[in-house]
């Protein structure tokens, strides 16, 4: 429990990055960066949205016996 609260973020933490994010990109590209990572969490979801439809499990198959550990 010690260890979680040292490693709590606080008020003061969050204000200096923010300040920090403001320094380095400015205020007109911070709009542009969010929009960037909206559209790479949106392509993100859609790609795994995608592969799991992809695995279709095939019940079309009947199983093979299986007589004296041999197929």
């Amino acid at each position: 429990m010690e260890a979680f609260i040292t490693l709590a973020i606080g008020v003061w933490q969050i204000v200096v990055v923010v300040l920090l994010v403001l320094l380095l990109f400015g205020g007109r590209k911070i709009p542009e960066l969010m929009r960037g990572i909206g559209q790479g969490m949106k392509e993100f979801k859609k790609a795994t949205a995608e592969d799991v439809d992809d695995e279709v499990v095939d019940d079309t198959e009947e199983p093979k016996k299986v007589k004296d550990g041999k197929e």
